[in-house]
């Protein structure tokens, strides 16, 4: 016995000293050191530590301690080159962790072999598909492992957020390198996720570490889907500096997004799977240098990475699951400081993400809806958000305890008594042959007709329609109470039936006062939003007036048409908004940053004088630069120009018509971008026809073009007329 003590003693003692001399850190975190001491001991272990609770120490340290190699199953070839950069930072020495997969060569990857060998490396990170191949197990079984982890796994589960059919291979690899210890990493795994992990991975006497999925200083928040750009850019401007990840759910979003923002003064950059290797590497590392503040991407980006001081995580699209959400929001304020996570819900995306899932086999549709209607059942809900995230996760929460540190606490919506009707929905379930989902269930008490309703002849129910006086989202809202409470108990193996729970049964023995928040009516929020908005954006005519005087004035002094200088549906935005500088002035839809500093300087200062003396409060949400979905073609367009290529041969190359790219390129030249296209003009017409329809838009008072063909549409072609216009606008009006 005291030899065991005292080999306990001497381990805990090394680990404590590694840990100070190795990583840095004089202390362990939560419940890191009780796991560490058993990964040290060989024992099978799995650990569920949420984002930031220094999950990756727990087989680092281990790995370091012990004699041998730890083999680190990864599933993303950056997360591996994050950490073993991560582990090489602390020791200075390259070869203590290596990675092993497709990105290397032939030779990187004998001199991999060669450290592995020597010693040198006590962690080798393999994909899952590396680890099965043939000549890896055969080098493999050469090497002294002192145990494997599995890290984020979680993706051996159906249910998981991330499921990878090749983490299901895992254990049959680990069978052919011999007997070794196993431990299984995750931050997010619901209690059926963690069923699957141990059994699939063959470990039901593992000692299992389930540390809090807590985190305390995360700001959760649902936000209904109206302007949500707009807010996104606001709420960024109004947070200057600060790093942050916008998540989206399609490529195209993402590099569209990221272009508003940077077009609208925010460093920004795209990350997807779909971008090149060197610009996915590059962005990711400008984002971590912090060289850019925010990164626009899909669920490609973020595994891993480990940035401490990420302060916001926004959601432009809804998740595909509570783990998703989860997962994505925990990258935010991981040092412990300033978290804050948006979400904008809007019923579209929850379509998208269902159409998604339509040529999926039909267990794994099932699975995939049923996590989709969780995600909505959490957006509307309009109780404490963080307190059903941990019931989600099979953890208890007092919603006191969330100081405001959600939504739905910092602004609740006001309770109701659902006392009675509890009541009537636990007997609902307890009286029925069969179990149903939440959706039949509301259906049936609320009086909706669906097929499932007829084909079980539910609308002859006795409590048919029993609850049709009351909202669906009261109703919902009790089930979900009823689910948290654990009266009712949901199966998610049974694809989301509901069944009576003991402590159901024992309130309809013995009832108590249940108090509920009736559900977020989405639909409504979003009308009022919008008529709110319609309602703030008024037009300012005696201003604009004054500013269409102006314009006339300058017109005359500078001798060109008034709508070269400010066409109307500018003045009446600057009517609007009340710009007083040139940088808002360039946020103005048709002002580029030529225009505003040729044009801009006395439209600025009248607006200032404006609103000063008229004590005009200006909108906070300020208007956002545009741009288009066609800005690639816009960007190879003006390279082209300025190549000189001919602009019918630019427009085959993008399948574009003549009057397509004359389109794109009045476009950019609206924007503000000056271009030369007298190369292409002088292919057709000489200077003095040239000029003479230079001077007739010189005489122009308006921008009718169509006014200009039928004038000058006997001596020139359509196509003339149009290209001279695009000349006389770039060069006067930018």
């Amino acid at each position: 016995m005291r030899d065991q003590v005292t080999d306990f003693v001497d381990a805990r003692t090394k680990l404590r000293d590694l840990l100070q001399s190795f990583f840095g850190f004089s202390s362990f975190k939560g419940r890191q050191e009780e796991v560490i001491d058993n990964i040290y001991a060989g024992k099978n272990t799995l650990v569920i530590m949420p984002t930031g609770a220094g999950k990756s120490l727990c087989y680092q340290l281990p790995a370091i301690a012990s004699e041998g190699t730890a083999i680190v199953v990864s599933p993303l070839i950056a997360l591996m080159k994050n950490q073993v950069d991560a582990v090489r930072a602390f020791s200075g020495v390259s070869g203590v962790a290596e990675f092993l997969n497709s990105s290397l060569n032939r030779n990187e990857i004998r001199k991999v072999h060669d450290n592995v060998m020597q010693g040198v490396t006590k962690m080798l990170y393999v994909a899952p598909e590396s680890l099965a191949k043939l000549e890896n197990i055969e080098f493999l079984k050469k090497v002294n492992i002192s145990f494997v982890a599995v890290d984020e796994a979680h993706c051996i589960s159906e249910w998981g957020h991330d499921f990878r059919p090749e983490y299901r291979k895992i254990r049959q690899m680990v069978d052919m390198l011999g007997q070794v210890p196993i431990i299984a990493l995750t931050a997010t795994a619901t209690p059926k996720v963690q069923s699957d992990i141990i059994k699939n991975l063959q470990m039901p006497e593992a000692d299992v570490f389930l540390s809090s999925f807590n985190r305390p200083n995360l700001y959760y928040e649902i936000r209904p889907k109206v302007n949500a750009i707009k807010s996104i850019i606001k709420y960024i401007h109004e947070n200057p500096n600060k790093s942050g990840i916008v998540y989206t759910l399609s490529r195209k979003k993402t590099e569209e997004l990221a272009e508003l923002l940077v077009a609208n003064g925010i460093k920004a950059a795209p990350y997807h799977a779909g971008l090149d290797s060197p610009v996915r590497v590059a962005n990711q590392d400008a984002f971590i240098m912090e060289d850019i503040h925010v990164i626009v991407a899909t669920i490609a980006f973020g595994m891993g990475i480990d940035k401490p001081d990420v302060r916001f995580v926004i959601h432009y699209d809804i998740p595909k699951s509570i783990e998703s959400y989860y997962q994505e929001t925990g990258r935010a304020g991981r040092d412990g400081l300033e978290g804050v996570c948006i979400a904008f819900y809007a019923d579209q995306d929850v379509v998208k993400l269902q159409k998604f899932m339509k040529d999926k086999p039909v267990a794994e549709k099932e699975i995939g809806n049923l996590l989709i209607d969780e995600v909505v059942s959490f957006a509307h809900s309009a109780t404490c958000r963080r307190k059903q995230i941990l019931h989600y996760f099979g953890e208890g929460f007092n919603e006191a305890d969330c100081n405001q540190m959600c939504d739905s606490c910092r602004h609740p919506v006001a309770l109701v008594d659902g006392t009675e009707a509890m009541q009537t929905l636990l007997k609902l379930v307890a009286g029925l042959a069969r179990k149903f989902d939440s959706d039949h269930l509301l259906n049936l008490v609320t009086g909706t007709m669906s097929p499932d309703i007829e084909a079980y002849g539910h609308d002859r129910h006795p409590l048919w329609g029993v609850g049709s006086d009351e909202a669906r989202g009261f109703w919902g809202a009790l089930l979900r109470e009823a689910l948290v409470s654990h009266l009712l108990i949901k199966e998610f193996e049974q694809f989301g039936t509901i069944r009576m729970g003991a402590a159901g049964e024992a309130f309809l023995q013995k009832p108590y006062p249940i108090r509920v928040r009736p559900d977020h009516d989405f639909s409504k929020i979003m009308a009022e939003s919008d008529a709110e908005a319609q309602g703030t954006s008024v037009l300012d005519s005696r201003l604009f007036d004054m500013l269409r005087d102006l314009r006339k004035k300058m017109a005359g002094q500078k001798n060109l048409p008034p709508y070269v200088i400010f066409q109307d549906p500018s003045l009446e935005e600057m009517s609007t908004l009340y710009p007083i500088n040139l940088q808002e002035l360039q946020l103005i839809s048709g002002v580029g940053a030529g225009k505003a500093n040729k044009f801009g300087t006395p439209f600025v200062e009248l607006i200032a004088r404006y609103v000063e003396e008229n004590e005009i409060e200006r909108p906070s949400d300020y208007a956002i630069k545009s741009t288009t979905s066609k800005s690639a073609v816009k960007v190879f367009l003006i390279s082209g120009i300025d190549r000189k290529i001919p602009l019918k041969d630019l427009g085959k190359s993008k399948n574009l018509s003549f009057e397509e790219v004359l389109l794109e390129i009045r476009s950019i030249i609206d924007s503000g971008t000056r271009l030369n296209i007298d190369y292409q003009l002088r292919e057709t017409m000489d200077e003095e026809s040239i000029q003479e329809l230079y001077d007739y838009f010189l005489g122009m008072h308006n921008d009718d073009l169509a006014q200009a063909i039928r004038d000058m549409g006997d001596v020139y072609s359509e196509d003339e007329i149009r290209l001279v216009h695009i000349k006389f606008l770039s060069e006067q009006g930018n």
